[in-house]
């Protein structure tokens, strides 16, 4: 039978929002948010690229700590103690933007914000399938999607448009991401006491025996024998090879001075064009994909899918080049936004159809570590090339870098003969 939370009841609409509101912000802050933060802050792009890329580094490998979670204190501990941690963190990276050592000290503290966060994705999903019956859990999946896209709004756009205003009011640019950051971690004591308070307490929720290695490799080998496993995997690293590298790129191309080949946006500038409109665009974008796939099949959506992630990109190639008025950049970030959105509905929705019973959770899991794999690696090295080549060339590149992921998709199964059954 299914699992039935016990009383007294709460309500789903409630907790099932805030939690996954909660596991999108330091997802946001750490890997988007963070790159704003160090461009403004005088970071040269090859070493902003490179530590925000690496801070990818948990969400690769938290697959290696979720037994822990399973056999470590209860899912709703694990909930209250990462909020309480990440609020922490928040604090803390906030204080580190106060010393002369605020680079080095703040990438630490956002190390460790990732690793809490990391830790509070396993046991936020973990949880959703303890605290709702199997109809439920199909019933409110649009509904958390719904919760992480807001999240992505609230800290790609909010918290940056409002450090924008705090330093355009002070004069001082690290003021104004101190106040966000703080803002941040008053965020998360909030949502420790909230949720210590209302989350449910589903009889099945509690420690379980100390996993079994040997099912432990047997989940790799598994999911290493699917089929066509190589081109699975070339598709996972490669797909967003472009995209990778353009992501790292995007806000210190924005805001970087003319003299220095950006657009010279302001950081409010930059939250209201691509934390707010753009982010807006990823959602809508994401959204129709997921009714496309739906209405005509993986199968026939992957190729315009991939074509819509990909050729905004040459939107950049015209920026960097003709520098254009500020509706025209409103425009062609929203598009490239739009088009990302499209374009990784149709990734996300393969990998769900690579996971495969018995082992289907751990084989999204093992799926998305290495679509993390495939952000992380090229982003480190997106500075380096960047600063070596200057925006217009480097864009140029990112285009080229498309090639591979499309080539990927004449290989993996599902586009010859689709997964509609699965």
């Amino acid at each position: 039978m299914d699992p039935v939370p016990s009383a007294p009841r709460r309500s789903p609409w409630v907790w099932v929002p805030t939690a996954y509101f909660a596991e999108g912000v330091p997802y946001v802050v750490v890997n988007t948010v963070s790159i704003a933060l160090y461009k403004t802050m005088g970071i040269p792009n090859r070493l902003n690229a490179l530590a925000t890329s690496l801070l990818y580094l948990p969400w690769v490998v938290k697959m290696l700590w979720a037994p822990l979670v399973d056999t470590r204190l209860t899912k709703r501990r694990w909930i209250v103690g990462t909020q309480l941690l990440l609020a922490a963190g928040f604090c803390g990276a906030a204080l580190a933007l106060r010393s002369p050592f605020f680079f080095a000290l703040s990438i630490a503290v956002f190390a460790l914000i990732a690793f809490a966060s990391a830790t509070h994705d396993i046991a936020v999903d973990g949880f959703y399938m303890l605290g709702l019956a199997r109809r439920e859990q199909a019933f409110f999946a649009g509904v958390r999607s719904t919760a992480y896209r807001i999240a992505m709004l609230f800290a790609s756009g909010g918290l940056v448009v409002f450090a924008g205003r705090i330093e355009r009011m002070t004069g001082t640019v690290s003021l104004g991401w101190i106040a966000a950051l703080a803002a941040a971690g008053a965020l998360f004591v909030a949502l420790a006491v909230f949720h210590a308070w209302y989350l449910p307490r589903p009889a099945a929720d509690r420690r379980g025996a100390p996993g079994d290695a040997g099912a432990f490799i047997a989940v790799f080998r598994s999911y290493l024998a699917q089929p066509r496993v190589a081109a699975v995997l070339a598709f996972i690293l490669l797909y967003r090879l472009g995209e990778a590298m353009l992501v790292k790129m995007t806000g210190p191309f924005l805001l970087d001075a003319p003299a220095r080949g950006g657009l010279g946006l302001s950081t409010e500038q930059y939250g209201l064009i691509y934390g707010t409109a753009g982010t807006c665009s990823l959602l809508a974008g994401g959204v129709l994909g997921g009714l496309l796939i739906a209405r005509f099949s993986f199968r026939r959506c992957i190729w315009p899918m991939a074509l819509a992630l990909n050729l905004p990109d040459l939107g950049y190639v015209y920026l960097a080049a003709a520098r254009p008025s500020l509706p025209r950049v409103f425009g062609l970030v929203a598009l490239e936004q739009f088009g990302y959105g499209l374009g990784f509905t149709g990734f996300t929705v393969f990998l769900m159809y690579a996971a495969r019973e018995p082992f289907k959770t751990a084989h999204y899991a093992i799926s998305t570590g290495l679509m993390a794999l495939g952000m992380m690696l090229p982003g480190a090295a997106s500075g380096f090339l960047q600063e070596r080549l200057g925006y217009p060339a480097f864009f140029v590149l990112v285009c080229l870098l498309t090639l591979p992921g499309m080539a990927s998709l004449l290989f993996i199964p599902g586009v010859e003969h689709s997964h509609e059954n699965g």
